[in-house]
């Protein structure tokens, strides 16, 4: 028991020593010479005096300023050595606006991997005009906060700052909505391949409604693993056969989950064909009335076509309300008018997101959901009285 106390008393003491060395090192110790910096020596000047060595003429002297900065920073948290931190991230804010563009590009390259970075500094380096400066932190510094990402986002930036923002090894909700919202097609094409960029449902469907347009989405969109059978749903509305043979064949969705999007890749192919033989919405509603096949499923494959006439035929005939009324309906903008009318026609809940989103052209903020996943979202009394002020009887 006295040889283990020994030891662990021991231990202590040399952990102590090794930190009033630390302490002496970064201070700087006139009795041995440790230190920052000097023109003639990076180890001869007290850490005191760093903010004063960061604006030394020789540029060398700078450099080694930058390299022992970095060397003590993991040694000095904040709460244990505030006025030695403070030190340090005063001459390395200096550094960090060095006009020698090989000073700051040494900083960017020693810092990007340091995840107890100085905010301040790598704040100042993100926002660099040089690429090759502001890059690297942009890309990689995971002590560069989600505050000062949105920012920078905000500020109309660069296409290859929102690639390289999009790229980081964690990217965050809030900070991947922005990301989409500032509709630069690389670089949300770069975030939906980074596995590690968390995506809001509201984001996702932002995306897909963006990759109708652009085609350079539909495979990485198809390859991510975060895709649910909705977001399948409608991608298989528009891409090529090649990426719907990419939905068929992903190994990482269950069972139902494949079965169910090789029924509708089916589907739509089969609706694909019908549309290659350029039958009026009119004839195609006749169609598919005499045989039995104007389904749910058959409104949502219409919706991910955009066959907007067929669609506005196909839910008149469902729900026994002129089509023009219908279209007023879909046209309103009203989320509730649209949800009655889904159930006047009696379709699943859930459908009648579709019809909200597609056909009724409504924002994702402003969608109703189903109650529970499985109801619809308004009381009998609150249906009757949104058909009504369309003219309809329930």
């Amino acid at each position: 028991m006295f040889k283990f106390i020994k030891k662990m008393f021991s231990k202590k003491t040399s952990n102590d020593r090794k930190q009033r060395a630390l302490q002496r090192h970064a201070e700087g110790d006139g009795a041995t010479g440790t230190g920052i910096a000097t023109a003639t020596s990076p180890e001869g000047t007290p850490l005191s005096r760093a903010a004063e060595v960061a604006n030394d003429p020789n540029v060398d002297v700078r450099l080694a300023l930058v390299a022992r900065l970095v060397k003590l920073m993991p040694g000095l948290a904040p709460d244990k050595h505030s006025q030695l931190y403070s030190y340090a991230v005063q001459a390395l804010q200096a550094l960090a606006q060095d006009e020698v563009l090989i000073v700051r590009r040494a900083l960017s390259s020693a810092l990007k991997d340091y995840a107890k970075a100085p905010p301040t500094v790598v704040a100042r380096l993100a926002r660099d005009v040089e690429r090759e400066i502001s890059e690297p932190i942009l890309r990689f510094c995971v002590a560069l906060d989600d505050d000062e990402l949105l920012d920078i986002l905000a500020s109309h930036p660069e296409p290859w700052v929102i690639s390289a923002i999009a790229g980081r090894p964690e990217v965050s909700e809030n900070v991947s909505e922005a990301v989409v919202k500032t509709r630069d097609v690389p670089g949300t094409a770069v975030l939906i391949g980074n596995n590690n960029a968390r995506l809001l449902p509201a984001t996702l469907e932002s995306i897909v409604e963006m990759a109708r347009l652009h085609p350079d989405l539909h495979r990485p969109l198809a390859m991510r693993s975060d895709v649910t059978v909705d977001i399948a749903r409608q991608l298989a509305g528009f891409v090529n056969e090649a990426i719907l043979d990419v939905l068929k064949d992903r190994s990482d969705f269950d069972a139902p989950t494949r079965r169910g999007i090789v029924a509708l890749v089916g589907r739509r192919m089969a609706f694909m064909a019908d549309a290659a033989k350029s039958l009026s919405p009119e004839q195609k509603l006749a169609k598919y009335a005499a045989a039995k096949a104007l389904t749910p499923e058959l409104i949502q494959d219409a919706l991910a076509w955009h066959e907007r006439e067929f669609v506005i035929l196909a839910l008149a005939h469902l729900s026994h309300i002129p089509p023009e009324k219908v279209q007023q309906i879909l046209g309103s903008g009203s989320a509730k008018a649209i949800v009655a009318l889904s159930w006047k026609a009696q379709l699943p809940p859930r459908l009648s997101l579709d019809i909200q989103r597609i056909g009724g052209r409504i924002q994702p903020k402003d969608l109703l959901y189903p109650k529970g996943g499985t109801d619809y979202p308004l009381t009998q009394q609150e249906i009757a009285w949104q058909l009504e002020f369309f003219g309809v009887r329930t």
